[in-house]
Protein backbone atom coordinates (compact mmCIF):
# COMPACT_ATOMS: atom_id res chain seq x y z
CA UNK A 1 0.00 0.00 0.00
CA UNK A 2 1.35 3.25 -0.81
CA UNK A 3 1.84 5.46 2.30
CA UNK A 4 -0.14 8.92 1.86
CA UNK A 5 1.37 12.12 2.33
CA UNK A 6 2.88 12.74 6.04
CA UNK A 7 5.23 15.04 8.33
CA UNK A 8 6.64 14.51 11.84
CA UNK A 9 6.78 17.77 14.02
CA UNK A 10 8.41 17.97 17.34
CA UNK A 11 7.66 20.55 20.00
CA UNK A 12 10.82 21.82 22.27
CA UNK A 13 10.44 18.81 24.76
CA UNK A 14 12.59 16.45 23.49
CA UNK A 15 13.65 16.86 20.07
CA UNK A 16 16.47 14.64 19.89
CA UNK A 17 14.56 11.52 20.15
CA UNK A 18 11.96 13.21 17.27
CA UNK A 19 15.48 13.59 14.98
CA UNK A 20 16.53 10.22 16.18
CA UNK A 21 12.58 8.49 14.92
CA UNK A 22 12.79 11.31 11.59
CA UNK A 23 16.00 8.97 11.07
CA UNK A 24 14.65 5.54 11.59
CA UNK A 25 11.77 6.61 8.95
CA UNK A 26 13.82 8.13 6.61
CA UNK A 27 11.91 11.34 6.57
CA UNK A 28 13.00 15.39 7.54
CA UNK A 29 11.75 16.95 10.48
CA UNK A 30 8.97 19.19 9.51
CA UNK A 31 8.94 22.87 9.67
CA UNK A 32 7.94 24.25 13.24
CA UNK A 33 8.67 27.92 14.44
CA UNK A 34 8.16 27.84 18.02
CA UNK A 35 8.65 31.13 20.09
CA UNK A 36 7.54 32.50 23.22
CA UNK A 37 6.70 35.92 23.69
CA UNK A 38 7.56 38.37 26.64
CA UNK A 39 4.87 37.37 28.89
CA UNK A 40 5.63 33.25 28.54
CA UNK A 41 2.97 32.92 26.42
CA UNK A 42 3.31 30.55 23.51
CA UNK A 43 3.42 31.09 19.78
CA UNK A 44 3.47 28.31 17.05
CA UNK A 45 3.74 28.71 13.36
CA UNK A 46 3.63 25.40 11.11
CA UNK A 47 6.77 26.34 8.46
CA UNK A 48 4.85 23.95 5.48
CA UNK A 49 1.71 23.25 4.01
CA UNK A 50 0.08 20.63 5.98
CA UNK A 51 -3.33 20.80 4.27
CA UNK A 52 -4.58 17.35 3.63
CA UNK A 53 -1.43 15.77 5.20
CA UNK A 54 -1.29 13.48 7.92
CA UNK A 55 0.52 14.98 10.78
CA UNK A 56 2.51 13.47 13.76
CA UNK A 57 3.36 15.92 16.21
CA UNK A 58 6.52 14.28 19.00
CA UNK A 59 5.90 16.49 22.20
CA UNK A 60 6.46 14.55 26.16
CA UNK A 61 4.73 16.17 28.62
CA UNK A 62 7.77 16.43 30.85
CA UNK A 63 9.10 19.27 33.21
CA UNK A 64 8.16 21.70 32.62
CA UNK A 65 4.44 20.18 32.51
CA UNK A 66 2.45 22.61 31.96
CA UNK A 67 4.37 24.01 29.24
CA UNK A 68 4.99 21.48 27.23
CA UNK A 69 1.46 20.57 27.69
CA UNK A 70 0.48 23.99 26.77
CA UNK A 71 2.78 24.05 23.37
CA UNK A 72 1.20 20.58 22.24
CA UNK A 73 -2.46 21.76 22.42
CA UNK A 74 -1.10 25.14 20.39
CA UNK A 75 0.86 22.92 17.84
CA UNK A 76 -2.42 20.44 17.39
CA UNK A 77 -4.56 23.77 17.41
CA UNK A 78 -2.64 25.20 14.57
CA UNK A 79 -2.45 21.86 12.29
CA UNK A 80 -6.51 21.59 12.84
CA UNK A 81 -6.62 25.24 11.23
CA UNK A 82 -4.43 24.65 8.30
CA UNK A 83 -6.30 21.88 7.51
CA UNK A 84 -4.60 18.80 8.21
CA UNK A 85 -6.14 15.74 7.86
CA UNK A 86 -4.94 13.43 10.87
CA UNK A 87 -3.72 14.88 13.51
CA UNK A 88 -1.83 12.21 15.99
CA UNK A 89 -0.06 13.35 19.03
CA UNK A 90 2.78 11.16 19.99
CA UNK A 91 2.87 11.64 23.47
CA UNK A 92 5.75 9.46 24.86
CA UNK A 93 5.35 10.66 28.43
CA UNK A 94 1.55 11.63 29.48
CA UNK A 95 1.94 13.69 32.03
CA UNK A 96 -0.82 13.82 34.89
CA UNK A 97 -1.38 10.13 34.53
CA UNK A 98 -0.78 9.38 38.31
CA UNK A 99 -4.10 11.82 38.72
CA UNK A 100 -6.39 8.95 37.16
CA UNK A 101 -9.05 8.58 39.62
CA UNK A 102 -10.31 10.37 42.78
CA UNK A 103 -8.01 8.96 45.82
CA UNK A 104 -10.19 11.15 48.38
CA UNK A 105 -12.55 14.02 48.34
CA UNK A 106 -13.40 16.88 45.89
CA UNK A 107 -9.94 16.11 44.20
CA UNK A 108 -9.37 16.25 40.02
CA UNK A 109 -9.03 13.47 37.57
CA UNK A 110 -6.82 15.45 36.28
CA UNK A 111 -5.26 12.58 33.14
CA UNK A 112 -8.92 12.80 32.11
CA UNK A 113 -8.74 16.33 31.69
CA UNK A 114 -5.67 16.37 29.43
CA UNK A 115 -7.17 13.61 27.65
CA UNK A 116 -10.47 15.45 27.21
CA UNK A 117 -8.10 19.01 25.73
CA UNK A 118 -6.15 17.35 23.61
CA UNK A 119 -9.01 15.77 21.81
CA UNK A 120 -11.03 19.29 21.82
CA UNK A 121 -7.75 21.15 20.48
CA UNK A 122 -7.73 18.62 17.50
CA UNK A 123 -5.80 15.60 18.11
CA UNK A 124 -7.68 12.70 16.30
CA UNK A 125 -5.40 9.73 17.60
CA UNK A 126 -2.78 9.15 20.31
CA UNK A 127 0.17 7.28 20.71
CA UNK A 128 2.28 7.05 24.23
CA UNK A 129 4.34 4.73 26.15
CA UNK A 130 3.69 2.67 29.38
CA UNK A 131 0.72 4.47 30.54
CA UNK A 132 0.93 4.78 34.71
CA UNK A 133 -2.29 2.59 34.15
CA UNK A 134 -3.29 1.05 31.56
CA UNK A 135 -7.20 2.52 32.12
CA UNK A 136 -6.31 6.33 30.81
CA UNK A 137 -6.61 4.95 27.18
CA UNK A 138 -10.56 4.49 27.98
CA UNK A 139 -10.26 8.60 28.99
CA UNK A 140 -10.05 8.96 25.44
CA UNK A 141 -13.05 9.28 22.85
CA UNK A 142 -10.47 9.35 20.33
CA UNK A 143 -7.87 6.07 19.53
CA UNK A 144 -4.99 5.48 21.68
CA UNK A 145 -1.89 3.02 20.60
CA UNK A 146 -0.18 2.17 24.50
CA UNK A 147 3.70 1.03 23.26
CA UNK A 148 5.68 -0.58 26.06
CA UNK A 149 9.18 -0.16 25.94
CA UNK A 150 9.78 -4.12 27.19
CA UNK A 151 11.81 -4.66 24.34
CA UNK A 152 14.38 -2.11 24.81
CA UNK A 153 15.06 -3.18 28.22
CA UNK A 154 14.64 -6.73 27.76
CA UNK A 155 17.33 -6.74 25.62
CA UNK A 156 19.73 -4.70 27.83
CA UNK A 157 18.84 -6.42 30.44
CA UNK A 158 19.47 -10.36 28.83
CA UNK A 159 23.07 -8.69 27.54
CA UNK A 160 23.98 -8.68 31.69
CA UNK A 161 24.03 -12.54 31.19
CA UNK A 162 22.53 -13.53 34.84
CA UNK A 163 21.67 -16.35 35.49
CA UNK A 164 18.08 -17.05 35.35
CA UNK A 165 18.49 -19.32 38.59
CA UNK A 166 20.15 -16.52 40.07
CA UNK A 167 17.38 -13.35 38.89
CA UNK A 168 14.27 -12.24 40.70
CA UNK A 169 12.08 -8.96 38.96
CA UNK A 170 10.66 -7.22 41.76
CA UNK A 171 7.73 -5.24 41.53
CA UNK A 172 7.40 -2.12 44.04
CA UNK A 173 4.14 -2.17 44.62
CA UNK A 174 1.34 -4.38 44.12
CA UNK A 175 0.12 -2.53 41.20
CA UNK A 176 2.98 -3.53 39.12
CA UNK A 177 2.96 -6.90 39.54
CA UNK A 178 1.74 -7.73 36.02
CA UNK A 179 4.66 -5.95 34.61
CA UNK A 180 6.95 -7.74 36.66
CA UNK A 181 5.48 -10.91 35.80
CA UNK A 182 6.17 -10.04 31.21
CA UNK A 183 9.64 -9.43 32.21
CA UNK A 184 10.34 -13.05 34.24
CA UNK A 185 8.42 -14.86 32.08
CA UNK A 186 10.69 -13.22 28.83
CA UNK A 187 13.78 -13.63 31.19
CA UNK A 188 12.52 -17.33 32.67
CA UNK A 189 13.02 -16.00 36.26
CA UNK A 190 11.53 -15.47 39.64
CA UNK A 191 9.03 -12.73 40.87
CA UNK A 192 8.82 -11.00 44.37
CA UNK A 193 6.71 -7.86 45.15
CA UNK A 194 7.64 -5.31 47.76
CA UNK A 195 4.71 -4.63 50.22
CA UNK A 196 4.62 -0.63 50.87
CA UNK A 197 2.39 2.01 52.75
CA UNK A 198 2.15 5.50 50.86
CA UNK A 199 1.75 7.73 53.24
CA UNK A 200 1.70 11.17 50.71
CA UNK A 201 2.50 12.15 47.86
CA UNK A 202 6.23 10.64 46.58
CA UNK A 203 6.79 9.62 50.02
CA UNK A 204 6.25 5.33 51.01
CA UNK A 205 7.44 3.15 53.26
CA UNK A 206 8.84 -0.75 52.14
CA UNK A 207 7.15 -2.71 54.86
CA UNK A 208 8.01 -6.38 53.96
CA UNK A 209 8.99 -8.31 50.79
CA UNK A 210 6.97 -11.11 49.41
CA UNK A 211 8.60 -13.82 47.29
CA UNK A 212 12.08 -14.86 47.42
CA UNK A 213 15.10 -12.61 46.31
CA UNK A 214 17.92 -13.72 49.07
CA UNK A 215 21.05 -14.73 47.38
CA UNK A 216 19.82 -12.90 43.98
CA UNK A 217 20.51 -10.46 41.61
CA UNK A 218 17.09 -8.29 42.36
CA UNK A 219 15.71 -6.00 38.95
CA UNK A 220 13.06 -3.30 40.07
CA UNK A 221 10.60 -2.68 37.34
CA UNK A 222 8.09 0.41 37.20
CA UNK A 223 6.70 2.34 34.67
CA UNK A 224 8.47 5.97 36.05
CA UNK A 225 11.15 7.03 38.46
CA UNK A 226 10.46 10.34 39.95
CA UNK A 227 12.18 11.59 43.20
CA UNK A 228 13.37 7.99 43.69
CA UNK A 229 12.26 8.09 47.58
CA UNK A 230 10.34 4.60 46.77
CA UNK A 231 12.74 2.92 44.80
CA UNK A 232 15.69 3.68 47.64
CA UNK A 233 13.15 2.43 50.11
CA UNK A 234 12.93 -0.75 47.48
CA UNK A 235 16.70 -1.52 47.40
CA UNK A 236 16.98 -1.37 50.81
CA UNK A 237 14.25 -3.74 51.66
CA UNK A 238 15.58 -5.95 48.91
CA UNK A 239 19.12 -5.61 50.03
CA UNK A 240 17.81 -6.16 53.71
CA UNK A 241 16.27 -9.66 52.76
CA UNK A 242 19.16 -11.04 51.43
CA UNK A 243 19.77 -9.90 47.64
CA UNK A 244 23.04 -10.04 46.58
CA UNK A 245 22.52 -6.77 44.30
CA UNK A 246 19.96 -4.19 43.06
CA UNK A 247 19.11 -2.81 39.87
CA UNK A 248 15.95 -0.94 38.78
CA UNK A 249 14.68 -0.37 35.53
CA UNK A 250 12.00 2.10 34.29
CA UNK A 251 10.37 3.63 31.06
CA UNK A 252 9.88 7.02 32.40
CA UNK A 253 13.22 8.85 33.96
CA UNK A 254 11.32 11.78 35.79
CA UNK A 255 14.18 11.95 38.19
CA UNK A 256 12.84 15.56 39.84
CA UNK A 257 13.84 16.55 43.14
CA UNK A 258 16.43 14.41 45.04
CA UNK A 259 16.32 11.98 42.77
CA UNK A 260 19.80 12.01 41.76
CA UNK A 261 21.15 12.50 45.06
CA UNK A 262 19.72 9.84 46.38
CA UNK A 263 20.45 7.13 43.33
CA UNK A 264 24.15 7.87 43.55
CA UNK A 265 24.47 7.93 47.46
CA UNK A 266 22.39 4.82 47.39
CA UNK A 267 23.80 0.79 46.86
CA UNK A 268 21.79 0.35 43.81
CA UNK A 269 24.24 -0.81 40.98
CA UNK A 270 22.34 0.78 38.02
CA UNK A 271 19.49 2.58 37.28
CA UNK A 272 18.05 1.99 33.54
CA UNK A 273 15.82 4.31 31.94
CA UNK A 274 14.72 5.32 28.06
CA UNK A 275 14.74 8.60 26.33
CA UNK A 276 10.70 9.27 26.98
CA UNK A 277 11.92 11.91 28.83
CA UNK A 278 15.15 13.79 28.12
CA UNK A 279 18.22 13.61 31.00
CA UNK A 280 19.47 16.74 32.73
CA UNK A 281 22.85 16.74 32.88
CA UNK A 282 23.32 15.49 36.18
CA UNK A 283 21.59 12.67 35.36
CA UNK A 284 24.12 12.10 32.34
CA UNK A 285 26.92 12.63 34.83
CA UNK A 286 25.80 9.93 37.31
CA UNK A 287 27.40 6.56 37.11
CA UNK A 288 24.75 5.11 37.98
CA UNK A 289 21.87 5.71 35.50
CA UNK A 290 21.83 4.62 31.79
CA UNK A 291 19.31 5.52 29.18
CA UNK A 292 18.15 3.49 25.89
CA UNK A 293 16.29 4.68 23.15
CA UNK A 294 12.81 3.79 22.25
CA UNK A 295 13.08 5.59 19.01
CA UNK A 296 12.99 2.57 16.95
CA UNK A 297 9.52 1.46 18.81
CA UNK A 298 7.93 4.69 17.93
CA UNK A 299 9.25 4.72 15.10
CA UNK A 300 8.05 1.50 13.67
CA UNK A 301 4.68 2.26 15.58
CA UNK A 302 4.27 5.66 13.58
CA UNK A 303 4.52 3.63 10.38
CA UNK A 304 2.06 1.09 11.17
CA UNK A 305 -0.52 3.44 12.43
CA UNK A 306 0.16 5.24 8.71
CA UNK A 307 0.10 2.55 6.62
CA UNK A 308 -2.46 0.90 8.32
CA UNK A 309 -0.48 -2.20 9.93
CA UNK A 310 -0.88 -4.11 13.40
CA UNK A 311 0.75 -2.11 16.14
CA UNK A 312 0.43 -4.81 18.68
CA UNK A 313 2.25 -7.11 16.16
CA UNK A 314 5.22 -5.65 17.63
CA UNK A 315 5.05 -6.67 21.09
CA UNK A 316 4.44 -10.47 20.23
Amino acid sequence: MRLRDWVILSGTANRPLTEKICQRLGKPLGQIDIRRFSDAEIFAEIGENVRGRDCYVVQSTCRPVNDNLMELLIIVDALKRASAKEITAVIPYYGYARQDRKVQPRTPISAKLVADLLAEAGATRVVTMDLHAGQIQGFFDIPVDNLFSAPVILTHLKAMNIEPAKLVMVSPDAGGVERARAYAKRLECGVAMIDKRRTGPNVAKAMNIIGDVEGKTAIIVDDMIDTAGTLIEGVNATLGHGATAVYAAATHGVLSGPAIERIGSSPIKQVIVTDTIPLTEAAKSSGKIVQLSVADILAEAIYRIHNYDSVSQLFI
